[in-house]
């Protein structure tokens, strides 16, 4: 083994595979091995080593994992120092919650602890989640637009437009037999038009599990959210819940204002979340309900899956979300989920790469087999 390779064993290993220091380490290595000592080697924080409760040796430790190791392994090791050191507590501090690598989890972790924020955190909290929310909002309107867009207009025609309602592309693609050579034109024989400008074509009500488990899911719901209800065409309702409900519809504007809104943590109470949805849909057979939950009912469970019956025999299309992240196969409860599934309310995890595609199926009345 070259004298490379042997270091780079060291690093995977730990300080006790080469307890006698006999391999050479590179200065990159040396300094790469001192954060991975002070995060994971349980041996070396006995002897004094670690991040300790020092500010400075944090906000330094922060620097250096960004340099030494690509994002992605900058954000396990962010999530696992938030774990076993308590950096979720030295995040009250400005000057380390700048140095933090900003993602998804972070938000959700600031979220979590607005409640205890001092208020000298709060304006570069706002800052961070500003800027995860503008990054995802880049990464994720367009294809939720278009496919919304795409997907009601495919589902809702209108057979006599008038001049501004008619939908060209697919006047053209239809009447292309009746193309005349001797003009260099298509005579439309028959005028393919969208539905009414303004009209709310479909109603979406996304109720959302703000209990811990979900917060990755509940920062894409809010961004996802805020993109839905910027589109005529489209009337949505924003939910959240723990052991109580709040309906943060108005806050679909901002969803910084939004995610600062939501209190994660607390307990569950799915029927109650329900029962509050139900009395805001006025056309069952044009909603869409989106349940996002790991379905933990800490509610009455048989009035929960009662609720849903009554809900889908009324008409609505109901769905149920029980993540909507990339943090792979989540936790839930298997149970509710064959009750619901049984009525032909399908349970599964979504990406938020793959939502776009999602509400376009269902808008469109689609099997979501192939999601599940």
């Amino acid at each position: 083994m070259n004298e490379s390779s042997a270091a780079r064993w060291k690093l995977v290993l730990g300080s006790p595979a080469d307890a006698e220091n006999r391999i050479a380490m590179s200065p990159d290595y040396g300094r790469m091995d001192d954060v991975l000592t002070a995060l994971y080697d349980q041996e070396s924080k006995e002897r004094g080593a670690g991040l300790g409760g020092s500010s400075p040796r944090v906000s330094r430790w922060l620097g250096d994992i960004r340099q030494y190791f690509p994002s992605p392994v900058v954000a396990v090791m962010q999530k696992d120092a938030m774990e076993r050191l308590g950096l979720n507590q030295m995040l009250l501090e400005p000057e380390i919650l700048r140095t933090v690598q900003a993602d998804v989890h972070l938000v959700g972790l600031l979220i979590s602890l607005g409640r205890v924020m001092p208020a000298k955190v709060k304006h570069t909290a706002r800052e961070v989640v500003q800027r995860v929310v503008q990054d995802l909002e880049k990464r994720l309107t367009n294809p939720l637009r278009q496919a919304v867009q795409g997907a009601l207009s495919r589902a809702v025609r209108n057979p006599r437009p008038r001049y501004h309602e008619i939908n060209w592309a697919a006047t053209i693609r239809a009447n292309l037999k009746h193309y005349q050579r001797s003009y260099k034109t298509i005579i439309p024989e028959k005028l393919i038009g969208f539905g009414k400008r303004g009209q709310a074509l479909k109603e979406i009500v996304l109720c959302v599990d703000q209990s811990g488990s979900m917060a990755s899911s509940v920062v894409y719901a809010g961004v996802f959210g805020a993109v839905l209800a910027s589109l005529k065409a489209v009337r949505t309702h924003m939910v959240v819940f723990d052991t109580a409900v709040a309906d943060l519809t108005q806050d679909l504007q901002d969803p910084v204002d939004l995610l600062f809104g939501i209190q994660l943590g607390g307990g569950t109470d799915i029927n109650l979340a329900l029962t509050y949805c139900q009395q805001l849909i006025t056309h069952p057979t044009d909603t869409i309900l989106l349940l996002i939950s790991d379905l933990y009912e800490g509610g009455n469970s048989a009035e929960l899956l009662r609720r849903a019956a009554a809900l889908k025999a009324a008409g609505v299309t109901f769905v149920v979300l029980l993540a909507l992240s990339d943090d792979g196969a989540p936790s839930f409860d298997r149970h509710t989920a064959e009750k619901l599934a049984a009525m032909g309310i399908p349970s599964f995890a979504c990406t938020p790469d793959k939502f776009p595609e999602l509400m376009a199926a269902t808008i469109q009345g689609k099997e979501l087999q192939p999601f599940l």
